[in-house]
C-alpha cells in the first residue's frame, strides 16, 4: 500500500500542477461576435463630432466640411444601387453640403431619414433602398499646422472604407494637401 501511495503522490503533484498552469494560460476576457447586440450603433439623429484639442469648433466643421467635398466627388455609389448618402455630420454641415451638392446622384439626406439594421446596408426611409454614410475623423494638429483627417464611407459590413487627407489653414478656409 505504501508502495502505490509513493507511486501516485508525484503523480497526482504532476497533474496538478499541469493544470495549474494551463489554467493560468486560459484567456478569461469576453469574446466580442461582430453581430453581438452590445456593440455600439451609429445613432439615426444628427450627432455632432466630438471637438478636437488644438482645434475650434469653426476649424472642426470646416475641415469636415472639405472632407466631406472630396468624398462627395468620388463614385463608391455608383455599381450599388443606392438612392441615398446621409452624413455623420450635425443638421448645419449637412444643409451647407445639401446646397453645395443639390444636383448629387444619389441625393445627400439628413441622418434621420435612415434606418441602421444591424451589421448590414443603412436604408433610406423614403424609399427603403440601400443607402450609404459619410463620416469624417478629424485628428490632432500637426507640428507643422497640418491636420489629419479620415473620410470615411459604409453602407454594410462588405462595402466600407477610407481616404486619409492632410489639410492645411489657408487664410480663413483649410485645403486639402494630400488626398490618398
Amino acid at each position: 500500500m505504501k508502495h502505490r501511495l509513493n507511486f501516485f503522490c508525484p503523480l497526482l503533484a504532476a497533474v496538478l500542477w499541469i493544470l495549474l498552469i494551463a489554467g493560468c494560460k486560459t484567456d478569461k476576457g469576453k469574446i466580442i461576435f461582430t453581430d453581438d447586440g452590445t456593440l455600439p450603433r451609429l445613432e439615426t439623429n444628427s450627432i455632432a463630432p466630438p471637438i478636437v484639442k488644438g482645434l475650434d469648433k469653426a476649424d472642426v466643421v470646416r475641415i469636415e466640411l472639405q472632407v466631406f467635398g472630396q468624398l462627395l466627388t468620388r463614385h463608391f455609389w455608383d455599381d450599388g444601387g443606392y438612392t441615398a448618402i446621409f452624413l455623420q455630420a450635425d443638421e448645419a454641415e449637412t444643409a451647407a453640403l445639401q446646397a453645395k451638392f443639390s444636383g448629387h446622384v444619389p441625393p445627400v439626406k439628413a441622418s434621420y431619414r435612415a434606418e441602421l439594421p444591424s451589421n448590414r446596408t443603412p436604408i433610406d426611409k423614403d424609399t427603403g433602398k440601400p443607402a450609404m454614410i459619410l463620416s469624417v475623423d478629424v485628428s490632432e494638429p500637426e507640428a507643422d499646422g497640418s491636420v489629419p483627417a479620415i473620410g470615411k464611407w459604409y453602407a454594410g459590413g462588405a462595402v466600407t472604407g477610407f481616404y486619409s487627407f492632410v489639410l492645411k489653414k489657408s487664410g480663413d478656409d483649410w485645403e486639402v494637401q494630400i488626398p490618398q
